[in-house]
This record gives structure tokens, C-alpha cells and sequence, in this order.
């Protein structure tokens, strides 16, 4: 029996009208065997920003409903937003995506709930998803008496490249936390002997810059795969990145956007700073990373609206295919599926091959009628 999943990036979704937010994938994704995506914003009404945010992500409850309605089955709160609005509204969260029947991996009310991770039983093949996040502000990462998310931390060191000459510029080496990578290679070995797909998704990168992919990531997704993981999926970065086969399995570093509002439409979280998101010397720091948004007509810059959904064939409890369709983000927040005979879906793979060969990694990606599949020599 062959199965079929997919999995998508950050997904925000806030309007009256929730369920619209998912209308142009609700059948690709009730249809599948199993659907993954990952939660960015808090779903709570309560609650003061954490002193640790710097610019707020928050919903309504009714947004798990929404999910759960539009076909997801699996969802992580490993979100560098999960407490924006303090531990209640964290606890809260989970309490709603719990109550919608969603499985929920990477965030929990102590260290060993947020390490423990979803098994779905998949037409008889087991599942295992694991939630990672890298994207960390102080204190949101789980201990052993303290809610947060799972955390896969990276440490950052800089060299300077003259020594002789102060003010120049560093390089910049970043590598994973030593107990973080030590508990994610203990879970994932532990999972790959209770399940048939071990599948990790990740919260990391660098948000907005185009292409780079951080060193620590690497290494972390590397490792994964080394010790039993069968897919990466990344997001958070707001913006596509490569896809790496390493040793036969697939490595999406970031999914982009999914169901993410413009920021000028998060009311709550404006009216939260009391002042303008576009205009905050907050946002105006976070933009100076990447020149797209000098020349955005929207509010971030226009290739963070390129998205895609991951698609992965399972036989015999085993991924024998994968490949990716491409999306877009328009306006009105409501991600569609882009067909070969749009513009659009040109530009999309244009896109992909040249981040990916920036990035020095051999990827191809072929054409096969409205997706693109991974070179088939990955699964060799």
C-alpha cells in the first residue's frame, strides 16, 4: 500500500474567517494519509508579552479547529513564539490543539513532555515526529519543572579575520548545544525502533536571508539523519531555502510561509506594542538583514510569498519517493497549490535551483506534471 503525506511551513492564520485561511489546500490535505505543519503564533486571548519578545505572534483558540478542519494531523509548537504571551497562554495553546484532536510534538509543560513526541499509525505503518526549535529567546526552552519548547540550540563563536586590524570584519562559525544535540540523537535512535518513519522538524535558520544556510543546521540535520531520521523538515527563516539529499534522505531547511497573515494584519500584537509592526525600531532592526524589504509592496519581502508543500510516498514502511509542490502566498493570506502552466511555477523552481546552487548542494529537482521530484538517485 502506498501512503501519501505532506508537510508545510509557518502557519499564522488571523481573520473571522478561519477556516478561509486553508480553502485551496483543504481537499490536497483531508485526501492525504497524513499532514504536518508547523504552528507560529499562540492561540490565546490572554496574557502580557514575556519581557523576551520582541515582536508578538498570537491568534485566536479557534485556529486548532481551523487546522484540524483543513486536513492537518500533526502539528508543532516548537515556535521561537510559543511564549510570547507567558506560560498560561503557552499552556493554553497546547490545551486547544490537544481538544481539537491534533497530534502536537515539540512544546510542553516540562522538558520530558516537550522531548516526548506524537506516534501515528499511519494504515498500519508507524509515524514518529519530532519538534525541535533553535529559535530561542530566554527561557523558552523547556526544564525539567519549566513549559517550553524542545530545544536544539546553536552556539555562535566569531574569529576575526585580521587580527591585526580592530573593527574588521569575523567569520562566523555556529554549532549545535551539546546536550541538545545529545537528547535529539537519543529520541530519534529511541523513535526509529518504536515507529517505521521517523520524520524531524525543525524551527531554525536565518530568517529572511536569502539562500544561506547556518552551519549549526547542518550539522544538527546531518546528525539526525546519521542516527535514524528518515526526513528534515525545517521552517521559521519566513522564506525558501535549499533542500540537501544526504545519504539517501531528504533535507528541507525551510518550507517558507504557509498561512501567515500580512503583519499589518496581526491587530492584536499592534495594538500589544502600541505601534505600528512596519514602523517599530524592533522591525526596522530585524529588516536590515535582508534588502528585500526596501522595495517590499507588501510586508515582508516578495519571495517570502514562494512557498511549496512537501510530499513524501511511504511503501512498506519505508519513504520510497519524494518531491515538492509548489505554492504561493498571495494577498488575501489563502496559500494555493501552483500549476505547471502558471508563471509562477517557473519562477518558484527558477528560485530553488539558484538558492541551491549558491549553497554549493548537488539537489536536482525534476519536473513531473504539477510537482517537482528530488533526483531518484537519493533513494538509491
Amino acid at each position: 500500500m502506498k501512503l501519501t503525506m505532506y508537510g508545510v511551513g509557518d502557519c499564522a492564520p488571523y481573520r473571522n474567517d478561519l477556516d478561509s485561511s486553508f480553502r485551496h489546500v483543504t481537499e490536497t490535505f483531508r485526501n492525504a494519509d497524513l499532514t504536518f505543519g508547523q504552528l507560529e503564533a499562540v492561540l490565546s486571548l490572554q496574557g502580557t508579552p514575556s519581557s523576551c519578545t520582541r515582536m508578538p505572534c498570537s491568534s485566536r483558540p479557534e485556529v486548532a479547529d481551523a487546522m484540524k478542519r483543513a486536513g492537518f494531523d500533526v502539528v508543532s509548537f516548537a515556535s521561537n513564539h510559543a511564549l510570547d504571551y507567558g506560560r498560561e497562554a503557552f499552556l493554553e495553546t497546547l490545551d486547544h490543539l490537544n481538544a481539537a484532536g491534533l497530534a502536537v510534538t515539540g512544546a510542553g509543560k516540562n522538558e520530558e513532555e516537550a522531548r516526548r513526541y506524537p506516534i501515528v499509525d499511519v494504515k498500519g505503518t508507524k509515524v514518529a515526529v519530532l519538534g525541535y526549535c533553535s529559535i530561542l529567546p530566554q527561557g523558552f526552552w523547556s526544564r525539567e519543572q519549566r513549559p517550553g519548547c524542545n530545544p536544539a540550540r546553536g552556539l555562535t563563536a566569531y574569529e576575526a579575520v585580521e587580527h591585526d586590524q580592530p573593527g574588521t570584519p569575523c567569520r562566523i562559525y555556529t554549532f549545535p548545544h551539546p546536550e541538545d544535540l545529545s537528547h535529539m540523537i537519543q529520541d530519534i535512535e529511541k523513535a526509529k525502533v518504536e515507529a517505521d518513519v521517523v520524520i524531524v522538524s525543525m524551527h531554525w535558520g536565518i530568517h529572511f536571508k536569502e539562500a544561506v544556510i547556518a552551519e549549526y543546521q547542518r550539522y544538527y540535520a546531518h546528525f539526525a539523519i546519521d542516527h535514524g531520521a528518515d526526513l528534515v523538515l525545517g521552517h521559521h527563516a519566513h522564506i525558501l531555502k535549499p533542500i540537501e539529499i544526504y545519504k539517501g534522505k531528504a533535507i528541507f531547511y525551510s518550507l517558507g510561509n504557509f498561512a501567515m497573515e500580512e503583519v499589518t494584519d496581526m491587530l492584536r500584537d499592534q495594538a500589544t506594542l502600541h505601534q505600528d509592526m512596519l514602523t517599530s525600531k524592533n522591525h526596522m532592526e530585524m529588516t536590515a538583514i535582508s534588502d528585500g524589504f526596501k522595495t517590499t509592496k507588501r510586508s515582508f519581502p516578495m519571495d517570502c510569498y514562494y512557498t511549496m508543500v512537501a510530499k513524501w510516498e511511504v511503501e512498506q514502511g519505508k519513504i520510497t519517493k519524494i518531491s515538492w509542490l509548489p505554492a504561493y502566498l498571495p494577498a488575501d493570506g489563502a496559500p494555493y497549490l501552483v500549476k505547471r502552466d502558471d508563471p509562477l511555477f517557473g519562477e518558484i523552481l527558477d528560485y530553488m535551483n539558484k538558492i541551491t546552487a549558491h549553497e554549493g548542494l548537488m539537489t536536482e529537482y525534476w519536473i513531473c506534471g504539477d510537482e517537482i521530484v528530488l533526483t531518484e538517485a537519493a533513494y538509491e
